[in-house]
């Protein structure tokens, strides 16, 4: 049976566009606000690091308050399409002022300034953004070809936007005058393009009406829906084993995010050449948006996403292994090389997450007779942001262990050795453990399992 189209194509590529606002964002702190706060304003990265976590127990209570707010909002535009425009606006302004901490002030008001500002970015404002963007996903089609092409068009506009600030950033930072000065002005400019394309994607497309979202489903049931606490809502998701593996992905390539940024210091420092960053930039995000291009197409002939998030993570951690080799062989060629390798395999398991998050949703209703949809992708994201501050967090405390200083043009040794360790040996481990995992994530095979179970003894109720 064919399904229902509900976009078209300048919806889907719209919907994509708004993670060039969420990567103007997620690109520039990754990549840039430690080696910013490290060798610009003199703080130190062990500080930096922890600052960074304790700010995540902040930001993983929000994602699930702003996720119930969701699933529980009403309103003309929507459930998710208020929070997401209005959320930008904040971290339009928070971005800046992370960026912009005033030289004069003393080091205590500096880490102050930088923990309110980071906070309040990610604890609130991105937090809205991106679990309503997330969202969307399962707002605007039931149809899960669309669903999945609307990740790869979501990934293929974020990872574009992260090669660009990844491989501009340094050189106009430089060109809006360098130190300080540079960093605030780039970080405005940054802020205003994001907010732009953030409204853009806003009114790029429409949510379904609530009754169709649910019109398939026993009517009965769906009387019920909303009718639940966050404690509810929780037990729901825990209860879902396919979602525990997803959220604990999610952790794992954030980490692993965390530890290739890193790689700013491990060019400048090991291949003495920062500006290497950029290249591999390329060797990394034009293999993942090649990937996500063909994404829809492997998961149709594949017929589902299980085989193809299983294999090409395979495919990714090999190419890990390899990267581990040339970089102790020195061998910048094969290094590039291989880390495309590698990222041409991540590219088809980030595209299709989101679908596979839809179909984790669909797996609790099929299952409990809920939805909880708002919930679940914002406890996604906190999986996302603890991953990040976990990886951030390590990223500081392991500089500061290894003796570095950011004022000082040739690091010791065992600082050399630690940026080894964290760019090359700690990625290869992390896409070893990724890869066991869709081993076990057969959703969607479980789903149409139910869905055959629930035709036999309800037909009347439930019509695939």
């Amino acid at each position: 049976m064919t399904e229902k189209r509900y976009l078209k194509w300048y919806n889907k590529v719209g919907y994509g566009s708004g993670d060039i606002a969420g990567n103007v964002v997620y690109a520039l702190l990754t990549s840039f606000v430690m080696i910013y706060l490290t060798n610009t304003m003199g703080m130190r990265a062990g500080v930096v690091g922890t600052l960074i976590a304790v700010s995540k127990l902040f930001d993983g209570i929000t994602d699930i308050f702003f996720g119930a707010m969701i699933d529980k909002t009403h309103s003309k535009m929507g459930k998710a399409r208020p929070w997401m425009l209005f959320g930008f606006i904040g971290c339009a302004v928070t971005l800046a002022a992370i960026f912009a901490i005033p030289a004069g002030i003393s080091e205590t008001a500096k880490y102050a300034w930088f923990f309110i500002a980071y906070t309040l970015l990610n604890a609130v404002f991105f937090t809205i953004n991106n679990i309503a963007y997330s969202t969307l996903t399962a707002l605007v089609t039931k149809n899960s070809k669309e669903r999945v092409q609307m990740g790869s068009y979501r990934f293929m506009f974020a990872f574009t936007t992260s090669l660009i600030i990844q491989s501009i950033t340094l050189k106009f930072v430089s060109s809006m005058g360098g130190g300080a000065k540079g960093w605030k002005t780039a970080a405005i400019i940054y802020a205003v393009i994001g907010l732009i394309v953030n409204t853009i994607s806003v009114f790029s497309v429409k949510e379904l009406p609530e009754n169709e979202l649910t019109e398939d489903e026993n009517n009965e049931q769906s009387n019920d829906d909303g009718k639940y606490g966050l404690i509810e809502a929780l037990k729901l998701l825990v209860s879902n084993k396919y979602y525990i593996m997803i959220c604990g992905t999610y952790i794992l390539q954030q980490i692993y995010t965390a530890m290739i940024n890193i790689g700013v210091y491990y060019m400048t420092y090991v291949l003495f050449n920062e500006n290497m960053y950029g290249v591999f930039s390329w060797f990394i995000n034009i293999p993942l948006i090649i990937a996500l291009v063909f994404t829809p197409l492997l998961v149709q002939k594949w017929k589902g996403m299980y085989k193809l998030n299983l294999y090409s993570y395979g495919l990714a951690t090999l190419g890990r292994l390899l990267v581990v080799y040339a970089g102790y062989r020195g061998s910048i060629p094969l290094m590039l090389l291989f880390t495309a390798i590698a990222a041409l395999g991540q590219g088809p398991w980030q595209g299709d997450m989101n679908a596979v998050i839809a179909s984790c949703s669909e797996y609790t209703w099929l299952t409990k007779h809920k939805r909880v949809d708002g919930t679940m992708y914002s406890c996604t994201s906190l999986g996302v942001k603890l991953g990040i501050g976990i990886g951030t967090a390590l990223t500081g405390w392991l500089l500061e262990l290894s003796g570095f200083d950011g004022k000082a043009a040739v690091q010791p040794e065992s600082c050399i050795n630690m940026l080894k360790v964290m760019y090359l040996w700690i990625p290869f481990g992390i896409d070893f453990i990724i890869t066991i995992i869709p081993y076990r994530m057969n959703v969607e095979k479980a789903n149409n399992e139910l869905k055959k179970k629930i035709t036999a003894e309800n037909p009347q109720n439930y019509e695939k």
